[in-house]
């Protein structure tokens, strides 16, 4: 008997066979992690070419993240429906939502987010880093960490410490006000929240949901188009628009048909995001908070660190009105709240280190060498 029977044997041949197909993808991912690493070292110094693959590394990676924040809960919601149907709703909604920036801001698809200090000038020239930057994203998601792809990728473009202080202070007020939105929210209503998720769901909610996140997935592709953008000239031409918005719309295509890949399991393993009516409400909650920052100021901020702190907020309120603040659940609760907040800061450390090894200004200005 082979060792490979032998295993089989003893595991039970499902087991083998799920355990070996994981083996192999794995190290298929590593490949391609590699290849593009080789890919980053040769091209980076030919801005054309680095340009577009920065972005296409960008567009794919940073959607690939992000998917926990602003269509997990549609996908989690939405296990019953062809993967087509929601590829087509929401990447039409990505390629009118661009469409109507590149339109409105002279070419620009970020909604003036890189007209900020720090982000304004198109990119000239391409650091390796900074094209590696989106491959150790992608093998940070594999990971499973929700990190936020707009310290990730924005970081180590910024010219100066004033574009990364002001992205970060935004941020983290984003996390404290999400935090507390979501606990006032979901445990000031708990009564109110409960009741509607019991009973046969009215098929108005279907429709209701679609148009919500609709909605919020347009409210995130304001904030986070930027991190995308960064790699590309600031005012894109016709052509370029058009392989801008197809590559995004076919990587969201490869999202869909993959359910939201091994990410989306932050979202899964949160408390009833399954149902239409509960992921509803979160991202009414999430889409309003977004468009409160969207009018409020231009400078990007990582919508991550919102989500994660709607997500937090609520988890603990569902406890505290469930008067269940001791106990197991409600330290696995923290433990799994907690654990988001680190991942989110290892992924921010790592940015600023990214940012710090490209650019010598910024040496100078937050270290003082």
């Amino acid at each position: 008997m082979s060792k490979f029977s032998l295993i089989s044997e003893v595991i039970g041949e499902k087991r083998y066979q799920s355990l070996r197909l994981f083996g192999i993808q794995e190290r298929t991912f590593i490949r391609l992690l590699t290849l593009f690493l080789v890919l980053a070292a040769v091209l980076y110094p030919y801005p054309r070419i680095a340009m577009w693959l920065g972005f296409m590394l960008a567009g794919y990676s940073a959607i690939a993240n992000d998917s926990i924040q602003s269509i997990g809960t549609f996908i989690a919601s939405n296990g019953d429906q062809k993967w087509w149907k929601l590829w087509l709703y929401i990447g039409g909604i990505f390629v009118l939502t661009v469409l109507y920036s590149w339109l409105m801001y002279d070419g620009d698809v970020s909604y003036q987010r890189l007209q900020s200090k720090g982000f304004s000038e198109s990119p000239t020239e391409f650091h390796f880093l900074q094209i590696a930057a989106p491959i150790i994203l992608l093998f940070i998601t594999r990971l499973k960490m929700p990190v936020s792809t707009t310290f990730m990728l924005l970081s180590c473009f910024s010219s100066s410490s004033a574009g990364i202080i002001g992205v970060t202070q935004k941020s983290l007020l984003g996390y404290v006000i999400a935090f507390t939105v979501a606990f006032v929210v979901w445990y000031s209503l708990s009564g109110l929240l409960n009741k509607l998720v019991k009973g046969k769901m009215h098929p108005m909610w279907r429709v209701a949901q679609w148009l919500i996140s609709g909605w919020l997935w347009s409210m995130w592709v304001t904030h986070d188009a930027a991190n995308i953008a960064i790699f590309l000239n600031r005012s894109l031409t016709v052509w370029d628009f058009v392989f801008f918005a197809s590559f995004i719309f076919v990587g969201l295509g490869i999202l869909f048909y993959l359910r939201g890949d091994k990410i989306q399991g932050i979202v899964q393993e949160k408390s009833e995001v399954a149902d239409v009516r509960t992921a509803s409400v979160i991202d009414l909650v999430y889409a309003l908070i977004l468009f409160v920052f969207k009018e409020w100021s231009n400078i990007p901020m990582s919508t991550t660190w919102i989500f994660l702190g709607l997500l937090g907020g609520r988890e603990i309120a569902i406890q505290f009105s469930k008067h269940l603040t001791t106990g197991r659940a409600t330290i696995l609760t923290f433990k799994m709240v907690g654990r988001d907040i680190l991942f989110a800061t290892i992924g921010l450390i790592i940015s600023v280190i990214i940012a710090l090894a490209v650019n010598p200004n910024l040496q100078e200005e937050l270290l003082g060498f």
